[in-house]
């Protein structure tokens, strides 16, 4: 097989200095490129699927996962919706893997995160799992996941 993993979640933003610099300064994240394309970019607009398009861009990194980051000037974004549901069809969150769910939901709502709920207790969720949904500033879901069990197929060995 080819696919080796996932390389990225892309995040489009109407204000990308602000989502660079929560999940920069907030989550953790070091910005590793910054760039765009300027409007007649027919390759690009080709790749996205869009006409006459324009955006700010950042790539960040945390262990062996990034976001990218997309402000479009062009065509004009929506106002998208900061509240929207997670069942709805489409993107619904991305994951972050940790070792110690208590004290990252403690320094992200901190840092201005907001969460639906407090970690669950140990055994909660059933054994060797914790996890919580929480929003960045524009909304986007965020899971964050402490996998107890280091025999788990999901267990994230990153050491």
């Amino acid at each position: 097989m080819a696919i080796r993993g996932i390389h990225h979640v892309a995040i489009a933003t109407r204000d990308i200095d602000r989502l660079v610099a929560f999940y920069r300064d907030v989550v953790g994240f070091t910005v590793v490129a910054e760039g765009g394309w300027p409007r007649g970019s027919t390759l690009i607009d080709e790749i996205v699927g869009l006409e006459n398009s324009s955006s700010r861009t950042a790539m960040l990194r945390a262990a062996n996962t990034h976001i990218e980051i997309f402000e479009y000037s062009a065509p004009e974004p929506g106002p998208g919706d900061p509240h929207r549901l997670v069942h709805e069809p489409g993107y619904t969150h991305f994951c972050l893997d940790v070792t110690d769910i208590d004290a990252e939901y403690e320094r992200l709502l901190a840092g201005g995160m907001t969460f639906h709920r407090p970690p669950p207790a140990p055994g909660e969720l059933g054994p060797g799992h914790r996890a919580t949904y929480g929003r960045d500033p524009d909304g986007n879901v965020i899971e964050l996941q402490e996998t107890l069990d280091h025999s788990s197929p999901t267990y994230l060995d990153l050491d």
